[in-house]
C-alpha cells in the first residue's frame, strides 16, 4: 500500500545491513522527507518520540533497496508485455528501488529524446528509479557507433546493444577506444552468432528432447576476443548474464592482469541448470541457455570468488502467446524482478556467503559500478531501503507475481526470503500487511 505522505519516520527494532560499510547491528533509521536523517544502533534506544510516526521492523533486516542492472521494460514499443509502471510494481515488490533498462524499445534507446522519455515517465510513476542504458550501435546492428558521448550526457549510465552482440570486432575496437575517451562502459551479451542458433544448451539433455543445442564455446569465444580487445584499447568492458565455467576462468584471469573487466550472472544460472526445461518448459527458455550442472557450479563459485560482480535479474517479461507455443519457436527472456532477492539469498542459505557479501551483489556492487547514487544507508542519502525476512518461505506461483508477464522459469519453485515494506524516498511504495 503506498504511502504518499511526507516528514520523519522512524523504523526501529531492525537488523541494520549495509554492504557498502560492513553494517550488521541491531538498530534504527530515521528519514525525513527523502532522506537518510540518521541510522544506527543509538537510535532511540530510550523508544521513539512520540511525534514521530514509527514503523516496528520486529527485528527483520533493513537494507538498502536492491539495484539491479538489467531489466527490458518494455515501454516504449511493446506495452502488451510489460511497462515502465508494471516493471516498478513488480520491482518494489522486490525490494528493487533502482533499475537500469536496456535499449532495446521501439523507439531504441539511441537518442536524447527516448533517454529522457523513460526518466521521465520513471519520476511520473514514482515507483523504482530507472535509468536507461543507451545503445552502443545505431538500430542496435552492430555496425555504426551511436553518438556515445551525447547520449551520456543525456543521462545514460553505460552503454549496450542489449540483447544483441556486438560481433564485429572492429566495431567493439572503435566502441572501447571512444569510451575510453569519456570513461564510459560498455556491456556485451557473450554470444558467438555462428553457434547461436540452438534453442538451449547443447549436450544430453538437448539430445534427448530433440532439440538443437548452443554450445557453451558460443560464451566462451567472444569473452575470449573481447578480453583481447580491451587489453588493445585500454576501455571498459562489463559482460552481461556469464553462464559458462571457461568464460568465467577466462575472466578471472584477465582481473588477475588488471585488466577493466566486469561481469555479472543472473539467478537461473546458479540456481537453476539445463535440466528445468523438463518436459519442454518454454518459461525455461532463456538466453543465454541454462547451462550444465557443472556450469552452474563454476558461476556459484565465480560468485564467492569475486570474478563475478554482481547480481541481476536479467528481467525479460514475454506475452503469453510468445510462450504457450512449441519450444523452438518460443521467445527467450524470464521475468525475474520478484524473485531476485530470495532466489539470491539461497547463495546464503546454502552456506556460500554470508547474508551481507550476498547482498554487496545486489546492492553497492551494482551502484559502484555504474555509479549511481543508490546501493547504501548514508546519512544524507536517498531514503531508498527494502525491510524482508530472509528466512520467511514462499512458493513462486507464476500467476501471483505482480509484473504484467508471468514467464518466471522459478515458477513452483519453493524460496525463502521475502519482502515485507519497500521504501523509496521516504515513501511506501510497497509493504505486506501481516
Amino acid at each position: 500500500m503506498p504511502d504518499n505522505t511526507v516528514g520523519k519516520r522512524a523504523y526501529i527494532n531492525a537488523r541494520l545491513l549495509d554492504p557498502a560499510t560492513g553494517m550488521d547491528e541491531e538498530g534504527a533509521l530515521l528519514t525525513d522527507g527523502e532522506t537518510i536523517a540518521d541510522v544506527g544502533q543509538h537510535l532511540f534506544t530510550n523508544g521513539a518520540p512520540e511525534d514521530i510516526p514509527t514503523i516496528d521492523c520486529k527485528g527483520k533486516c533493513l537494507a538498502p533497496g536492491l539495484v539491479d542492472i538489467r531489466v527490458q521494460i518494455r515501454e516504449p514499443g511493446e506495452e502488451h508485455k510489460g511497462t515502465i509502471e508494471s516493471a516498478g510494481r513488480s520491482a518494489t515488490a522486490g525490494g528493487v528501488t533502482t533499475m537500469v533498462c536496456l535499449p532495446n524499445t521501439a523507439p531504441i534507446i539511441e537518442d536524447m529524446s527516448v533517454v529522457e522519455f523513460v526518466a521521465r515517465r520513471a519520476r511520473l510513476i514514482g515507483l523504482s528509479k530507472i535509468y536507461p542504458y543507451a545503445a552502443v550501435t545505431k538500430g542496435l546492428q552492430g555496425l555504426e557507433l551511436a553518438e556515445l558521448g551525447i547520449l551520456a550526457q543525456a543521462g545514460a549510465v553505460a552503454f549496450t546493444d542489449g540483447e544483441q552482440v556486438i560481433a564485429d570486432a572492429q566495431v567493439l575496437r572503435r566502441a572501447l577506444t571512444y569510451a575510453r575517451t569519456f570513461d564510459l562502459l560498455i556491456i556485451q551479451h557473450a554470444e558467438e552468432p555462428s553457434l547461436a542458433n540452438g534453442v538451449m544448451n547443447a549436450g544430453e539433455v538437448a539430445t534427448r528432447l530433440g532439440l538443437s543445442g548452443i554450445p557453451p564455446v558460443a560464451e566462451t569465444i567472444i569473452v575470449e576476443r573481447d578480453i583481447r580487445l580491451v587489453e588493445l584499447t585500454g576501455g571498459k568492458l562489463h559482460f552481461a548474464h556469464v553462464s559458462t565455467s571457461e568464460a568465467i576462468n577466462a575472466i578471472r584471469k584477465a582481473k588477475a592482469k588488471g585488466l577493466q573487466i566486469t561481469c555479472d550472472t543472473a539467478p537461473p544460472y546458479f540456481a537453476l541448470n539445463e535440466t528445468s526445461v523438463g518436459e519442454y518448459r518454454t518459461f525455461a527458455k532463456l538466453s543465454p541457455p541454462l547451462r550444465s550442472e557443472e556450469d552452474r557450479k563454476s558461476v556459484v563459485e565465480g560468485i564467492i570468488d569475486g570474478t563475478i560482480d554482481v547480481i541481476a535479474s536479467d528481467h525479460a517479461p514475454q506475452d503469453e502467446d510468445s510462450k504457450r507455443v512449441p519450444f523452438s519457436q518460443a521467445a527467450y527472456g524470464g521475468v525475474g524482478l520478484e524473485t531476485l532477492l530470495s532466489v539470491s539469498l539461497e547463495l546464503y542459505h546454502n552456506g556460500h556467503m554470508t547474508l551481507l557479501e550476498t547482498l554487496s551483489k545486489l546492492t553497492c556492487s551494482p551502484a559502484n559500478l555504474l555509479g549511481l547514487p543508490a546501493g547504501r544507508l548514508q546519512t544524507g542519502g536517498k531514503a531508498d531501503f527494502t525491510v524482508f525476512d530472509p528466512d520467511r518461505g514462499w512458493q513462486v506461483n507464476a500467476d501471483d507475481l505482480a509484473s504484467k508477464a508471468k514467464n518466471t522459469p522459478f515458477d513452483g519453485r519453493p524460496v525463502q526470503g521475502i519482502v515485507l515494506r519497500t521504501v523509496i524516498d521516504g515513501r511506501t511504495v510497497y509493504r505486506v500487511d501481516s
